[in-house]
């Protein structure tokens, strides 16, 4: 993946089913809309969410705006 400048991260979370079961994916999208970084978890809590943010600014820099 390439590196884009910080700017604007929406934030989207739905809810998918995997082999019968519910998984939160959580996605990480610039403004251009390309996806920047996911993640597929079976718990939906602070720190699953947490680690998502700190992967996500670690790969790709702190944004300007982040929009939920």
């Amino acid at each position: 993946m390439r590196r884009s400048p910080p700017g604007q991260q929406r934030l989207d979370e739905v809810f998918i089913k995997v082999r019968g079961e519910r998984h939160d994916l959580r996605r990480a999208v610039d403004r251009e809309g390309e996806v920047l970084e996911s993640f597929v978890t079976k718990k939906m809590d602070k720190g699953a969410a947490l680690k998502f943010l700190r992967k996500a600014i670690k790969r790709h820099g702190s944004p300007h705006v982040v929009v939920t």
